[in-house]
């Protein structure tokens, strides 16, 4: 069964897909959305669930360093619940500090552009959170 990592923002959400083992997540895409309109994500949410045959959702939840939840933390909730009640598949929700910072890393590391990076940061993000999630389970 393949799962979806989901590194939910403001203005993007950064999508990653698992293989149907369940041991490796790849990015997909980064989908632009509006975050007060749950709706502006929908059909390219439920077209990826559809064609990846997609059976449970690990959503990133960027907790404060001191483990709190914060204003953003609070949203990836609200996100998650609205998810699995949408989309009927069970959904996890997955500590995700530091990602979006180690994604930023490794592409820079990667000597990949500031620009470039803007445009798959967040798509890494979510790789990060889905690849610790699978291999947690491991």
């Amino acid at each position: 069964m393949k799962k979806i990592g989901l590194d939910v923002g403001q203005k993007t959400i950064g999508v990653a897909i698992s293989d149907a083992f369940g041991w490796t997540a790849q990015g997909l895409t980064t989908i632009l959305w509006n975050e007060n309109d749950y709706q502006t994500a929908e059909k390219e949410l439920e077209s990826i669930i559809k064609e990846h045959e997609i059976g449970e959702a690990v959503v990133g939840l960027p907790k404060n360093m001191n483990g709190t939840i914060g204003e953003r933390a609070e949203a990836s909730q609200r996100f998650a619940k609205y998810f699995e009640r949408k989309f009927g598949l069970p959904t996890v929700l997955w500590d995700e500090r530091l990602t979006t910072m180690a994604a930023e890393r490794v592409l820079i590391e990667a000597d990949v552009s500031r620009k470039k990076r803007k445009k798959v940061i967040d798509k890494m993000a979510a790789v990060m959170i889905l690849q610790g999630y699978l291999d947690s389970k491991q």
